[in-house]
């Protein structure tokens, strides 16, 4: 026999016992699998909850001081000195700055000399009257004395207290712009005040917006300088008109500043969350796009079911769903491309070789 021929005879025998093999022991296998669930495609899964979503409206805003002013004198007159520094937190009622007012208290003391005579001389006047030495038309004109004495008294008071520049509310001064011994006018600029302890925050919201926009909503925003803070707030108000230009409408929140991070001026990324919902919630890696359709695989008695869902609202790494499952619906997550049609059996990722019949029991 030649050796051509007995490889041949080799190669026969080799093809024969494969088929043997794939006949019978591959039968074999099949039932074994069948029996203990090796042979299902393992997939992750997880159960549909309800989630909390929201419609959040995004502007530019910016950033105001809750009360802000140019503090400027009320008279002309020559500083006598300077009482804050740049950048200074000041209070209610402490003087920045004092004007001369030397003529201004020479002026005073006479006119209060004179209120103490206009007194003195009603009091003469009334005893006269009480005897019958004079009559009520005098003591009247002395009462007149009295009152024009004190009006004059306070008029002065007042231009006194003109010399005393106050701060009118609690704040932070801005740059300093005047020394000791210049002269001011009403139109000088001293200083600036600013109320940073809340901020108003004034942004610009498209007017289709308006009817799901109201007081009390909440605001995040973003600065630049600070990237990874994020600023919470309410809306304040919202303005009475809408702008025919830009049709919008300005809407104000509140923000806090204790730490004064903001100043006033700055730009600021808003989000307004302006409607709140609850809904179930699909991952993105579920849903399986298909001509032009969403489709998602569920897990019914340890096989593969194939649903139609319609979504709505998208956020990153979920998605709502409206409509095609329930909650508590166990939906595949990982392995979705292996489950091309449905009623593949299943074997769910960490559970053991009795995984179909668990997932079974659980829908």
């Amino acid at each position: 026999m030649g050796r051509g021929r007995v490889i041949i005879i080799l190669v026969l025998f080799l093809l024969v016992g494969s088929a043997a093999w794939l006949l019978f022991g591959g039968k074999e296998n099949s039932g074994r699998s069948g029996r203990f669930g090796r042979g299902a495609v393992t997939v992750g899964v997880q159960t549909i909850e309800t989630r909390a979503f929201s419609d959040i409206v995004e502007a530019l805003g910016t950033a105001n001081a809750r009360e802000s002013i140019i503090l400027l004198s009320p008279v002309s007159e020559i500083v006598r000195e300077v009482h804050f520094d740049d950048g200074q937190n000041v209070k209610r009622g402490d003087i920045l700055v004092t004007l001369v007012s030397e003529e201004e208290n020479a002026q005073l003391r006479e006119v209060e000399a004179n209120v103490l005579e206009a007194q003195q001389q009603y009091i003469r006047t009334s005893e006269l009257v009480e005897r019958g030495n004079a009559s009520s038309a005098t003591l009247d004109t002395q009462q007149r004395r009295v009152d024009e004495a004190q009006s004059r008294l306070e008029a002065l008071q007042a231009r006194i207290a003109d010399r005393l520049i106050r701060a009118p509310f609690d704040g932070v001064l801005g740059l300093r712009q005047i020394s000791a011994g210049s002269l001011i006018s009403p139109t000088t600029e001293i200083t600036t005040l600013d109320d940073i302890e809340s901020m108003n925050l004034d942004f610009a919201v498209p007017e289709r917006f308006v009817a799901t926009l109201k007081v009390g909503q909440s605001v995040t925003a973003r600065v630049e300088a600070y990237p990874d803070r994020m600023f919470e707030g309410i809306v304040k108000s919202i303005d009475s008109r809408i702008d025919p230009a830009t049709r919008s409408v300005i809407v104000r929140a509140e923000v806090p500043n204790g730490d004064h991070a903001i100043k006033p001026g700055m730009l600021m990324e808003v989000e307004v969350v302006s409607r709140e919902w609850e809904a179930l919630s699909l991952p993105e890696e579920a849903v399986v796009p298909t001509g032009g359709q969403n489709y998602v695989f569920i897990i019914e008695n340890g096989t593969s079911v194939r649903k139609t869902v319609e979504l709505g609202l998208r956020r990153p790494g979920y998605v709502e769903v409206l409509s095609g499952v329930n909650k508590g619906d166990k939906v595949v997550t990982e392995g979705t491309l292996r489950l091309g049609r449905q009623g593949i059996k299943v074997r769910i990722l960490g559970d053991g070789d009795n995984s179909q019949t668990t997932a079974g029991k659980g829908n």
